[in-house]
């Protein structure tokens, strides 16, 4: 539960240890550099974006390749191999492929080149298949489809409106071209508003011909083919057949590179480390001699970073203060299982350098709530045997998945807990197989160790509030410590124990009255002195609310409008009290659902027996399945938002950034530490 120091560093060494400096920074990983501007120092920057877009096209290059080696050549992988991490690299493996870089990007270039020489070959096949196509209307003709004609006749090749046969192509002709003795008219084929025709004639009729055929709607064929339809059609299939040959020939090419694969990756996290190295570069103040980086590294490792620069690189390093209008990045240290939870605080804003890190007790809430709200040991074994089997498998697993894989175990473990003192475990389907198959009889077998919502749903729910005043009393209370750690006193008395003050005396009033008994279907009979007591801290809480909520404004007037008005805050405290009740409803659709699944698959099955059973366990699984997906993603979702909303909204800003370390961000590889 604490947000780690931070120091500001100032590092300055000659200029010939510039990159070996960075690169010692980039593999410890611990320094987030503040980018300086020079406009007002006289210092310069160096200009690497060459450099820069060199590694990056080289890297990206790499990575083409790989994808090209993934479509023809791809690794037989499980289903869940995506969680296995990066592979493990050693140091004299990677400095030997960095070696041979050039014959790595060599083999990528050529991978590349077959691929773009695939693509090719298959435009040319389409190209191939498009024009066959367009030339099955003229397969009868047996000359060029260039062809106009000999030395005394001229040759018409095209299309008619219509559909037509030869003598009506014929008579239509004469009848437009009068005079006209010697013509040849060939109907090739016909479409369904359309003719392909071969017409010949003398060439003195050439323009009577031409005038007739347009008042037809004459029109030449769109393609431009020169030769013979079925000569045409021939080459093109023998050219389709060479294109694929190729192809083939090519994918077998890059099939031989497949052993390249892992060296294709190494290179190409090189090249990305090295472009991330020269970016940072180049935003490094450079004199003539030196050069100087700012930054920040968790104070506990300020030292070491110190002592290993000026040792081994003769540096001058210093410690600086933070200046007034700087802000310290925030980075995260809690146990093995509130840092589980540090995502979901990270995705609502990181606290703050000198604020409270609420993770270790949200993550505590966060269990709590989401296992009441699923609520079914059956689940919850689920999550856990499944999340434990992942996290044992696949140790080196992203951070990331891992934190949630892991949030998502003890949210299993929680949930078998609730399920147990609920009663249920894939509802009631233990009972519900015992006496539809067995004959069982008596009041149930799994039975709640403390009772069942289903059939007191108004205990539930008030056990429901007491949680959630808990859990906001508990936000008020982080409020209240700020205010201590502050030195605050005034705000701590007047913000925080005057609205304990006030709640807790409105609570004492409302819980022995006949409404609330009528609700809750209990009565509290408190001593006599707890109704005087009760009315005291209300009183006196609202007292000082009025009085010192508006203390900023030296108007009294003004003031106590302010403080009467913050009182009104009272209904924003019911509203987030009831906002519990979704504890009581996600647990109870949960079972709810599940019984109607175990209900609906014992009377499908009674009576067949075994195939009775076989179909009562396959509705069974699949309806328990979309039950415990659904409900599932509601616990996540309204736990998030019991956070997010109720309890962060009593006392947390966040606005923190992020701690982002110069290292060595690789995209295939990790670095075998241990080899």
């Amino acid at each position: 539960m604490a947000v780690v120091e931070m120091q500001k560093i100032s590092i300055s060494a000659h200029r010939s240890n510039r990159k070996a400096i960075l690169e010692t920074l980039q593999k410890l990983g611990v320094i987030q550099v503040v980018e300086a501007d020079v406009d007002e120092t006289g210092l310069r920057h160096k200009n690497t974006a060459d450099a820069r877009a060199t590694f990056e096209k080289n890297a990206d290059l790499a990575d083409q390749a790989l994808a090209i080696l993934d479509k023809y050549v791809p690794e037989k992988q499980g289903m869940l191999s995506g969680l296995a991490g990066k592979e493990l690299i050693d140091d004299a493996r990677f400095d030997k492929v960095v070696e041979s870089q050039q014959d790595c990007m060599a083999v990528a270039r050529k991978i590349v080149r077959c691929e773009k020489d695939i693509s090719e070959c298959s435009g040319n096949i389409l190209k191939n298949d498009n024009q066959k196509e367009s030339l099955v209307p003229w397969m009868n003709l047996d000359v060029p489809m260039s062809f106009t004609g000999t030395d005394k006749t001229t040759a018409f090749i095209g299309s008619v409106q219509g559909v037509c046969d030869e003598a009506q192509v014929y008579a239509l002709i004469k009848e437009k071209a009068e005079g006209i003795e010697e013509l040849s008219v060939t109907v090739l084929s016909a479409e369904s508003d359309m003719t392909n025709v071969f017409v010949l004639c003398l060439k003195e009729d050439r323009e009577k011909v031409e005038s007739a055929l347009r008042s037809l709607g004459f029109a030449k064929p769109p393609q431009a083919v020169m030769g013979v339809p079925k000569k045409v059609v021939e080459y093109c299939d023998r050219d389709t057949e060479k294109q694929k040959k190729q192809i083939e020939g090519l994918k077998k090419q890059i099939e031989g590179y497949a052993g390249s694969r892992e060296d294709l990756r190494i290179v190409s996290d090189y090249y990305r480390t090295r472009a991330e190295k020269y970016r940072l570069l180049g935003t490094i103040p450079l004199s003539k001699k030196a050069f100087f980086i700012e930054g920040w590294v968790p104070a506990e490792s300020a030292e070491a970073v110190s002592k290993l620069l000026t040792e081994k690189y003769d540096a001058v390093v210093e410690f600086e203060e933070k200046k007034e209008d700087e802000t310290e990045p925030t980075l995260l240290r809690n146990n093995k299982f509130s840092s589980s939870y540090e995502p979901v605080l990270a995705s609502y804003g990181l606290p703050q350098h000198g604020k409270v890190d609420p993770t270790t007790i949200m993550s505590f809430f966060y269990m709590f709530f989401f296992g009441m709200m699923l609520s079914d040991a059956g689940y919850g074994l689920l999550m856990v045997i499944g999340c434990g089997i992942v996290i044992l498998k696949f140790p080196r697993m992203a951070q990331g998945m891992k934190k949630m894989i892991t949030m998502f175990f003890w949210c299993g473990v929680s949930t078998v807990f609730w399920g147990i003192m609920f009663g249920g475990f894939f509802g009631d389907v233990v009972d519900v197989v015992a006496k539809t198959f067995f004959g069982y009889t008596g009041d149930g077998i799994v039975k709640p160790l403390w009772f069942n919502p289903l059939t007191s749903p108004m205990r539930l729910l008030i056990w429901c509030m007491l949680f959630g005043i808990i859990h906001l009393f508990t936000g008020l209370g982080i409020k209240g410590y700020q205010y201590l750690k502050d030195g605050d006193i005034v705000g701590f008395v007047s913000d925080i124990v005057a609205w304990y003050a006030f709640l807790i005396g409105l609570i004492l009033l409302l819980l022995p009255t006949d409404l609330f008994a009528n609700i809750a279907q209990m009565q509290f009979n408190f001593p006599a002195f707890v109704a005087p007591l009760a009315k005291g801290l209300t009183i006196g809480g609202m007292v000082v609310i009025v009085l010192m909520s508006g203390r900023a404004n030296k108007n009294w007037g003004l003031r106590i409008a302010l403080g009467a008005y913050d009182i009104y805050g009272v209904t924003s405290w019911l509203s987030d009290v009831l906002s519990y009740s979704r504890l009581l409803a996600l647990g109870l659709a949960t079972g709810v659902i599940a019984q109607v699944i175990n209900t609906m698959a014992a009377m499908v099955g009674e009576g067949k027996g075994i195939l009775g059973l076989i179909i009562f366990f396959i509705i069974f699984i699949i309806g328990s399945v979309l039950n415990f997906a659904i409900n599932l993603l509601g616990a996540y979702v309204h736990t998030n938002r019991l956070q997010y909303v109720e309890f962060f909204g009593k006392f947390y800003d966040g606005g923190g950034e992020p701690f982002v370390p110069f290292e060595t961000k690789t995209k295939y590889i990790d670095f075998n530490k241990e080899a």
